[in-house]
């Protein structure tokens, strides 16, 4: 018996079956939590039409908001399909490439925000896989024009990735804790680049200055993988006494500028044909040109645009931006590769610098803004085509094998490394092992320099060996690339989620202990 109601004196009885009605609720539970797991409520008060709440009720459809945000996205990249077809004459119909690469990169797009909201995992993941499928379903087929416009959109990309780590470097961080930067920032990925130019040449066979190449990049950490689970943790207050979460994105930061750097010099020094005593002396000429010039740049942008100035955002947004543009491509042009990358991080530090003067916050300033939403539109681009560059059935197994067994072997490695080489940095044995655990993720530099040999070979470039042998290198390095992203980003992204709650303190708990450590103390004495 559920309720009485009462009416004109009568009283009436209805019975309802409890458990049809715990059922129904359960159920309706289930279907709300399955939803809400990539529909969630606005954080602010929006506007909608009268009518979408009819149609599209929450929380099984997205709310207004969240639908006419990813509907601009899917519009945008339509529009420069559209741009595209019109300068480039290409064919409308259904086997058009250009058409086939945008609907890469729109499925991509929408299959990693599903990702995201369904498993909690980077959406980058799902943005490989898709280029993969596409690429071994052979619904993309890229000819060497388009192979071109492939490498210009990854360098692209990658002026982004380096302009974000550039403005997310703080000054006073650095100032404060730059012995913990550079230890952590520079030894790890040292340790790591050795360990898988030294594994890979004995289980891939791959040449000593190949292996180097290869470990240069996977040394590398993500960002896009870090920073997203550093900043949850942050905000539910763990670490944040000790600034953990403030100094391993500063680490993350030079960690992914030194390894973009050497990359390209040794690139360069590989395929170039000058002198060879030439090259070994423009690499360390190359890094001081390129933190010269950038720090050079980035100043003039405190400058110019005068900071009153009404249009000084999208002013500023442009200068660090086509300013690293032109750095990473004439660089590359006049065989100064590692100048570029170093120039476009030292660009965005210096004028985050300047403009924390003028009154904008580190990483929190409006051009940082603008620099993640246009991450929104390269980050599909470059994980799907990186993918799309992966035929599943051209893939050596023993490839396959011992590049996971070194991958893995070598983040293990890493991981030991960082807690032995973090001595001095103020820091007790669960934070660095949490810091250690932090470095097994890899993404973004992976997903933006994989390709590049194997481009440079398909172009008939030659690093002096026969083609045959160049194109298996290359292939090796851009088959252990992408097994770097599909294997250590969930899992490093896994790992912080897991291990920042048992390893890393809240702020009460850290006053907390140092009470008793002061109460103690003062019991000895």
């Amino acid at each position: 018996m559920d309720q009485i109601q009462e009416g004109q004196g009568v009283r009436v009885y209805t019975f309802v079956d409890d458990k049809d009605e715990t059922h129904a609720r359960i159920h309706k539970r289930w279907w709300e939590k399955l939803c809400l797991r990539c529909h969630q409520e606005d954080p602010t008060p929006s506007w909608q039409p009268s009518w979408w709440s009819k149609l599209f009720p929450f929380p099984f459809f997205s709310t207004y908001r969240q639908s006419a945000q990813q509907l601009c996205i899917i519009i945008f990249f339509l529009l420069t399909w559209g741009i595209l077809y019109s300068e480039l004459g290409e064919s409308i119909g259904l086997q058009g490439e250009l058409l086939s690469m945008s609907l890469l990169v729109i499925a991509a797009y929408l299959i990693g925000w599903v990702w995201l909201k369904i498993t909690a995992l980077p959406a980058l993941i799902g943005m490989l896989l898709t280029g993969i499928a596409f690429q071994n379903l052979q619904l993309v087929h890229m000819t060497d024009s388009y192979r071109k416009l492939n490498q210009d959109l990854r360098k692209i990309a990658l002026v982004i990735i380096l302009t974000r780590a550039g403005l997310g470097l703080d000054a006073g961080v650095l100032r404060k804790h730059y012995a913990a930067v550079l230890q952590l920032g520079l030894l790890p990925w040292l340790v790591e680049c050795i360990a898988i130019a030294v594994g890979t040449h004995y289980l891939l066979y791959l040449p000593w200055i190949w292996g180097f190449l290869l470990g240069s990049m996977i040394a590398s950490v993500s960002p896009a993988v870090v920073v997203p689970c550093l900043f949850r943790l942050r905000d539910v207050g763990y670490g944040v006494s000790k600034g953990i979460p403030t100094i391993v994105v500063a680490a993350a930061a030079v960690d992914d500028s030194i390894s973009v750097a050497i990359f390209a010099i040794i690139l360069n020094a590989m395929f170039s044909t000058g002198s060879a005593t030439f090259n070994i002396v423009k690499g360390p000429l190359s890094i001081v040109a390129g933190i010269v010039l950038g720090s050079l740049w980035g100043a003039m942008t405190s400058v110019i645009p005068e900071k009153g100035d009404t249009y000084v955002v999208p002013l500023r947004f442009l200068a660090l931006f086509l300013g690293g543009l032109f750095s990473l491509f004439i660089s590359s042009m006049i065989g100064w590769s590692g100048a570029g990358p170093l120039a476009i991080v030292a660009s965005g530090f210096v004028a985050a610098f300047y403009w924390e003067k003028q009154g904008w916050p580190v990483n929190k300033n409006p051009v940082s803004n603008l620099f993640r939403i246009l991450w929104i539109f390269f980050e599909p681009i470059l994980f799907a085509f990186t993918g799309a560059q992966v035929t599943i059935s051209a893939l050596d197994p023993e490839v396959i094998k011992m590049g996971t067994i070194c991958l893995v072997s070598c983040l293990v490695l890493r991981a030991i490394a960082t807690f032995f080489v973090s001595f001095g940095c103020g820091l007790n044995s669960k934070e660095k092992i949490f810091i250690g655990l932090t470095w097994t993720a890899k993404a973004t530099v992976q997903a933006a320099l994989g390709p590049a040999a194997l481009d440079l070979v398909h172009s008939g470039q030659t690093a002096g060996d026969t083609t045959e042998n160049e194109e298996y290198y290359a292939k090796a390095i851009l088959a252990v690339s992408v097994l770097s992203v599909v294997i250590s980003a969930p899992l490093g992204a896994l790992l912080i989620a897991l291990a920042g709650p048992k390893l890393l303190t809240k702020g009460d708990d850290d006053e907390k202990r140092n009470q008793d450590e002061e109460n103690q103390n003062s019991t000895h004495i």
